[in-house]
């Protein structure tokens, strides 16, 4: 790689950080670019996860307030997503690379897809919760649907938020904030999990995941501020535009 990629890269991390913090979906930033300067589409995937990881990190920690009362779900849940983590990137290093770049342009539509709708049922749970209570019982069935989406997030990651947050407003009868800083912990578990076993998988681009990393602090430090000037909608909008379009090109190809 030339200095050209590393820039490009860096420029791509810090665009992500900024989009994850005013909306989500920065992971259809910084993938493509990635395969755009010549990473494999595997590692590629592997060192966006251990890029990501400090990012994860910030968000549970900024939200931990609402994460005191919930100690008991986190104890269920939080060593299933970290197992469903692991086992996805065990599946993506051990299956064949193929089948990973075969399923990358649909990967990639999935994402979008979750992306475009996790607005408008972010407002459904939100008024579901207001409306209408949810019997205690369904909550003993979460553990499943969370670590599928784990298994999931450590396959590939991209939407893994909106999983993640439409399983627990379906089950759980609780706020949408308390439910949305649960699943930041849960995306951290995950890619921590993930990251941990693709440290020691040959596969990681260490200067380009260092880089990635600090770019990525910085425009989720930058996005954070400009959360209250650029409309969340406008911004979704735009990345699943660009998600379509690089699933369409990936297809193609």
């Amino acid at each position: 790689m030339t200095v050209i990629h590393y820039i490009l890269i860096g420029v791509a991390a810090f665009l992500g950080g900024a989009v994850n913090a005013l909306a989500g979906g920065g992971t259809l930033i910084t993938f493509p670019m990635m395969t755009a300067v010549g990473i494999p589409p595997v590692s590629a995937n592997v060192t966006n996860t251990i890029a990501l990881v400090p990012g994860y990190f910030g968000a549970t920690w900024a939200q931990r307030k609402d994460l005191k009362d919930q100690r008991k779900r986190m104890r269920i849940l939080l060593p299933l997503s970290a197992l469903g983590g692991l086992l996805g990137g065990i599946l993506l290093i051990r299956i064949d690379e193929s089948v990973f770049d075969a399923l990358v342009p649909y990967l990639i539509l999935l994402a979008t897809v979750l992306l475009a709708v996790g607005a408008p049922l972010r407002k459904w749970l939100v008024k579901r919760g207001e409306e209408k209570e949810v019997a205690d019982s369904l909550e003993k069935w979460a553990p499943f649907p969370v670590f599928l989406g784990a298994m999931y997030g450590g396959y590939f990651g991209a939407g893994l938020g909106v999983i993640t947050l439409a399983v627990l407003g379906l089950l759980y009868n609780d706020s949408i904030t308390r439910l949305n800083a649960l699943k930041q912990s849960i995306s951290f578990a995950v890619n921590t999990a993930g990251a941990i076993f693709f440290v020691f998988s040959g596969r990681v681009y260490w200067l380009a995941a260092l880089i990635m990393a600090v770019f990525a602090y910085a425009g989720g430090t930058a996005g954070g501020k400009l959360a209250g000037k650029v409309k969340p909608q406008v911004l979704r909008r735009v990345i699943v535009v660009i998600g379509l379009i690089v699933s369409v090109i990936y297809i193609v190809k």
